[in-house]
């Protein structure tokens, strides 16, 4: 059954992963899952961001988070917002974490992620195995699955 999503990837810490976010989105659509993603995949915004008041950003991320299934996000590239709206999604709204981190791309994961029991992390160095992996890991969050219920409020 089709999940919303929200894909979380650094912006302004780098935009070098651009595409590779949008490959992953565009997987999860085709899939027929509804991404919210925002700026994040979008090619014509910069490491500055969205040409929007932090305020307008930081309510309508907030609204999507609460709104999402599960929360996906790539964080080789490390990003406090990312760090986030991760601890959003999980502590705040009771909500699903998925984690995909390429092992080769930096040093190593930070702790705050591999060592939290309640986030799934996807190491990988292959961009087909780890969707095989998330396709696989998103299944056990279905609406259909036996003891899964959307959370929509703050816990």
């Amino acid at each position: 059954m089709p999940l919303t999503i929200y894909f979380a990837g650094a912006i302004s810490g780098g935009r070098g992963d651009v595409a590779h976010y949008r490959e992953i989105i565009a997987a999860l659509e085709h899939d027929g899952h509804r991404v919210l993603a925002g700026a994040v995949a979008a090619e014509n915004v910069g490491a500055d961001g969205e040409r929007l008041e932090s305020a307008a950003i930081f309510d309508r991320d907030i609204r999507w988070i609460a709104d999402a299934d599960v929360l996906v996000a790539e964080v080789s590239m490390p990003s406090t917002g990312v760090g986030y709206e991760v601890a959003t999604a999980r502590y705040r709204f009771g909500i699903p974490v998925i984690c995909l981190y390429r092992a080769a791309y930096t040093k190593r994961c930070t702790a705050m992620v591999s060592g939290d029991p309640k986030i799934e992390l996807i190491e990988y160095d292959d961009a087909a195995e780890m969707l095989g992996r998330l396709r696989a890991t998103l299944a056990k969050y279905s609406t259909a699955s036996e003891g899964y219920s959307r959370r929509r409020t703050p816990a």
